[in-house]
C-alpha cells in the first residue's frame, strides 16, 4: 500500500472508532473546520472561509463570460501563458455563462455592483470551481494573480469568498537606467514580478549623470554604447500593457544631464571664470531649451503611458557663480525675480510641453520652491523622496497630487562600498505609504492625494552590483511595498514572520529559472555555518532561483551543506557566486555528514560562475566549504547545483556566430549555463553559431533550447579544424522548443549548429546549446 493510500485508510479507521460511543451510540460528528485565510502578497483585504478545496487539473478551463469574453481576451491569455509556465499545463479557453461551468472550472467575469472593489478590486469565490467578478478587467487580471500564488503552493485551493481591492492607486517600482544598464530581458523579468504582486508602476529613469539608455533618432550623439533599441521599449510597453503595468518614462534635466552635455559642451553652465559645470545645462540659453525639447518630444511619443517625469532634482547650479541665471530670470518673469527662478520656470517651461501632448508631468521635490516670481504648476505631481523644502501636507495644501518616494524605506542605492537598502523590516512593521522621509505626516483628508509609492533602484556606483544581485535584494523590498501599498489586513504580525510568507508565494512563474534539468540539489535540505541576514538564507542556494542568495557570515571557513537524501554518484558541481565569493574553497562529498573527501580544491578562485566538470565521487552530503573570501564580505551564493551523470562538453568554451542581433545577445550566452540568456541571431538566413569544445570529442547528445525565434531548418554539425564540417544531424521540420536530440554519431573538437531555414521573421535565438559524449 502506498504513502497517500496508508494515510487515507489510517484517517477513515480513526474516524470509525471515534464515532463509536462507550454506550454503543454513534456519536455526533464533529463540525468541519472553515478554510483560514489563504496565503498571498498582498493579503487578501476580506475572507470567509468555506470548507474544502477547488481542485486543478488538466481538464481545468478558463472560461469567460459570454458578454465580456472580448474584454478579457488578454488577460484570459495571459492567465492561461503563465498557468503553463507554472504547471506545464496548456489550459483551454472558452467563452460561456455560469450555467456552462462544470468543475475545476475558472470563470472570469465583469459586472460587478460593488463600488468599493474600484477598478483594480475583485471578488473571489472558490467552490468546486472559481469564479473571478470584478467592475473592470484591471481586477479580473488581479483576480488571477491571487490564483496563480495559490496554485504554486498546490494544486489545491481552499474554498471560501474574498473581496480584495488596493488602498494606494500607484505601486512600483523605479529602476536607474541611466547610471547602470539594465537588459530588456530583466526589466521584462520584473514588469511581470510586478504583476505577479498586484503592482502596476515601473518608473523607467534612462538618463542620468553616467549614461543615456534609450536609442534616439533626433540626438543620437548623446546615446550610451549600451543602450535599449526604440524596439526593445516598444515591446516592454505592450507586455506592460498585458501585465497591467504601466511604463513611465524620466528624463532627467535641467541637472544630472552629465552624458548629454559631453557631446554638447557650450550648453554646460560655466561660472564666471569660466569654470563648466559638466552636469548642469544653461538655463539662460535658447539652444538648451532647444536641445530638451527635441528629446521631450521624442520620448513623448514613444512612450504611451499618461505620465512623463523630468526629473528636476538636484540642479546644482551655483546662482552666485553664474550671474546669467539672474539676468535671465529678471529679464522673462520680471524684475522682482531671482536667480533660482530660472530653474523653477524651467519646470513650468517643460511641463507646458507635457501637458501640450495629453500627460501629466512628474517631478522630484527636492528643488520645489524659493523662488519669488515663479510658483511651480500645482498640476504637476510631485515625488517625495527626501525632507528638502516643503514638506507633504504643503504640498498637497498648495494643490499637488503626491507619490512618497521616501529615502526611508523605499531606498536601495548601490553606493562605493556595495548596495545598501531597501529597509523592508521597518518598512513591513512601522513604516505605511502616507509616512513620509523625516517622519512626517499627512492628514486624513489628504491621504487620498496621495497616490502610493515605489521601491527605488539607484545605480550611484554601478559597478558594485550585478543584475541578479540587485534582483537579489529588492525580492523582499517590492514584496513589502506590495503588501504595505495594498493596505489589506496582514497575515504576518512582524517581518521576520513574513520572511515565511516571501518564501511560499514565490516569483512569478515565468521567472528565469537557470538551473538545468538534472540539478541533484534542487530543493534539497540545506544546513549552512552561519547567514549574514534573516533573508539571505542557505535554501535560497537551491531554490533554482537566481535572483535569490545565500550569504555567510564576514568570516573566512564558512560552509554550506547539501542533503542530496541518498548516495548520488557526482561528476560536476555549479557555483553561481555573488560579488562576495570565494576565493580559496573546496568541494567535499560525505556518506555520514561528518568525514569528508575533497573532490575539488581551489587558492585561486575569481567569482562569477564556476561549472567544475570532471569532478569523480560519491556521497549524500555535497558541502562547499569556505577557506579564504575574495573580500571583506562573507561567501555569497546564488545557486549551489549539483550533478551526475556526464559532463556538457560546450558549457563555458569559446563560441561564435554568423552574426548578432545586437550586443545583447552574444554567442557567449548560448553555453554559459544561464537558461535566462540567449545568442539571437540576424534576421536571415543561413545563419550560424559555433562552438570549440577545447578537444576532439566523441558526441552522441546534443541539446538545444530555443528561444521564440527557432530553427525551422538547421544542422548539427563537427569539425575537428573548424573548416571542414561533417553533418550529424539534419531537419527542415523544426517546431522550436527543446530538441533533445540522441543516438547521434561522430568526433570533433569544433560544434557548429548552422540555420537553413528560420521558424519566424526574427532570426535564430538559442537559449543554450548543450553537448554530450
Amino acid at each position: 500500500m502506498n504513502r497517500l493510500l496508508r494515510r487515507a485508510a489510517t484517517a477513515l479507521l480513526a474516524v470509525g472508532l471515534g464515532a463509536i460511543a462507550l454506550s454503543g451510540t454513534p456519536a455526533a460528528a464533529a463540525p468541519a473546520a472553515t478554510n483560514p485565510k489563504p496565503t498571498t502578497i498582498p493579503a487578501l483585504q476580506e475572507w470567509t472561509g468555506g470548507t474544502g478545496n477547488y481542485a486543478f487539473g488538466s481538464a481545468t478551463r478558463i472560461v469567460r463570460a459570454t458578454g465580456n469574453a472580448a474584454t478579457l481576451a488578454t488577460t484570459s491569455q495571459v492567465f492561461a501563458d503563465d498557468l503553463k509556465a507554472l504547471t506545464g499545463l496548456t489550459i483551454a479557453q472558452t467563452t460561456g455563462t455560469t450555467a456552462d461551468l462544470v468543475p475545476g472550472d475558472i470563470y472570469l467575469a465583469l459586472g460587478s455592483t460593488d463600488a468599493a472593489l474600484g477598478t483594480e478590486g475583485y471578488a473571489l469565490s472558490v467552490t468546486d470551481r472559481v469564479t473571478v467578478t470584478a467592475r473592470d478587467d484591471k481586477g479580473a487580471f488581479y483576480g488571477t494573480r491571487t490564483i496563480l500564488q495559490l496554485l504554486r503552493q498546490g494544486t489545491s485551493i481552499p474554498q471560501g469568498t474574498a473581496r480584495d481591492w488596493a488602498l494606494k492607486p500607484e505601486r512600483g517600482l523605479m529602476v536607474d537606467n541611466g547610471r547602470k544598464f539594465f537588459t530588456a530581458q530583466w526589466l521584462r523579468d520584473h514588469v511581470k514580478e510586478l504583476a505577479y504582486l498586484k503592482m502596476n508602476y515601473f518608473h523607467l529613469h534612462f538618463s542620468d549623470n553616467q549614461g543615456f539608455r534609450i536609442e534616439s533618432t533626433s540626438h543620437p550623439e548623446v546615446v550610451s554604447a549600451e543602450h535599449l533599441s526604440k524596439q526593445e521599449v516598444t515591446d516592454l510597453i505592450a507586455l506592460g500593457a498585458k501585465y497591467k503595468v504601466m511604463i513611465v518614462p524620466e528624463l532627467d534635466a535641467p541637472g544630472h544631464m552629465d552624458t548629454i552635455l559631453a557631446a554638447h559642451p557650450d550648453l554646460k553652465l560655466k561660472k564666471s571664470d569660466g569654470t563648466p559645470d559638466n552636469g548642469n545645462i544653461d538655463l539662460s540659453k535658447p539652444e538648451a531649451y532647444t536641445l530638451i525639447k527635441d528629446l521631450y518630444q521624442e520620448y513623448l511619443a514613444l512612450f504611451p503611458a499618461p505620465y512623463f517625469h523630468i526629473g528636476a532634482d538636484e540642479y546644482g547650479a551655483d546662482y552666485g557663480a553664474n550671474p546669467q541665471l539672474l539676468a535671465y530670470a529678471k529679464a522673462t518673469y520680471g524684475s522682482n525675480a531671482v536667480a533660482k527662478d530660472s530653474y523653477l520656470g524651467f519646470i513650468n517651461w517643460a511641463n507646458g510641453i507635457i501637458r501640450a501632448a495629453g500627460k501629466t508631468t512628474r517631478a522630484w521635490n527636492d528643488g520645489i520652491g524659493g523662488g519669488a516670481a515663479v510658483t511651480v504648476n500645482t498640476n504637476i505631481v510631485i515625488e517625495f523622496w527626501y525632507n528638502y523644502g516643503k514638506s507633504p501636507q504643503q504640498h498637497i495644501d498648495a494643490g499637488h497630487l503626491i507619490s512618497n518616494e521616501s529615502w526611508d524605506p523605499t531606498y536601495y542605492v548601490l553606493y562605493g562600498s556595495g548596495p545598501g537598502g531597501p529597509g523592508s523590516q521597518w518598512g513591513y512593521d512601522t513604516w505605511t505609504p502616507d509616512l513620509f522621509q523625516g517622519n512626517q505626516t499627512i492628514t486624513a483628508a489628504a491621504q487620498s492625494k496621495s497616490l502610493g509609492s515605489k521601491i527605488h533602484v539607484w545605480c550611484d556606483n554601478p559597478g558594485v552590483a550585478t543584475e541578479q544581485r540587485i534582483a537579489s535584494d529588492i525580492r523582499n523590498g517590492l514584496r513589502m511595498l506590495a503588501q504595505q501599498t495594498w493596505g489589506s489586513p496582514k497575515l504576518a504580525a512582524d517581518y521576520n514572520a513574513f520572511l515565511s510568507v516571501i518564501t511560499t508565494v514565490g516569483r512569478n512563474p515565468a521567472w528565469p529559472q537557470a538551473t538545468q534539468p538534472g540539478n541533484l540539489a534542487a530543493g534539497r535540505p540545506v544546513t549552512v555555518s552561519s547567514n549574514e541576514t534573516s533573508g539571505l538564507v542557505g535554501v535560497n542556494a537551491v531554490d533554482s532561483d537566481y535572483g535569490t542568495r545565500w550569504a555567510s557570515g564576514y568570516t573566512n571557513g564558512e560552509w554550506i551543506t547539501v542533503d542530496l537524501g541518498s548516495s548520488q554518484s557526482i561528476s560536476r558541481v555549479k557555483l553561481f557566486w555573488e560579488a562576495a565569493y570565494g576565493k580559496g574553497y573546496k568541494i567535499q562529498i560525505s556518506n555520514d555528514n561528518a568525514t569528508w573527501t575533497d573532490i575539488y580544491t581551489t587558492a585561486t578562485g575569481d567569482g562569477g560562475t564556476d561549472d567544475l566538470a570532471g569532478l569523480a565521487g560519491t556521497g549524500r552530503y555535497v558541502r562547499m566549504q569556505g577557506v579564504t573570501r575574495a573580500t571583506s564580505w562573507g561567501y555569497s551564493l546564488f545557486e549551489f547545483e549539483v550533478y551526475g551523470g556526464p559532463a556538457d562538453l560546450a558549457r563555458g568554451k569559446a563560441a561564435t556566430a554568423s552574426s548578432t542581433e545586437t550586443v545583447n545577445f552574444p554567442a557567449g550566452n548560448a553555453v554559459d549555463g544561464n537558461a535566462a540568456t540567449r545568442w539571437s541571431s540576424a534576421y536571415s538566413d543561413a545563419q550560424w553559431l559555433r562552438v570549440d569544445l577545447g578537444a576532439s570529442y566523441s558526441v552522441s547528445h546534443v541539446k538545444l533550447s530555443w528561444e521564440a525565434a527557432y530553427g525551422r531548418g538547421y544542422q548539427v554539425q563537427l569539425s575537428t579544424d573548424g573548416n571542414t564540417w561533417t553533418t550529424i544531424y539534419s531537419t527542415t521540420t523544426g517546431d522550436g522548443g527543446v530538441d533533445d536530440l540522441t543516438g547521434l554519431t561522430g568526433t570533433g573538437r569544433y560544434l557548429r549548429i548552422n540555420g537553413t531555414a528560420r521558424g519566424t521573421g526574427y532570426g535564430y535565438s538559442l537559449w543554450s546549446v548543450e553537448a554530450y559524449s
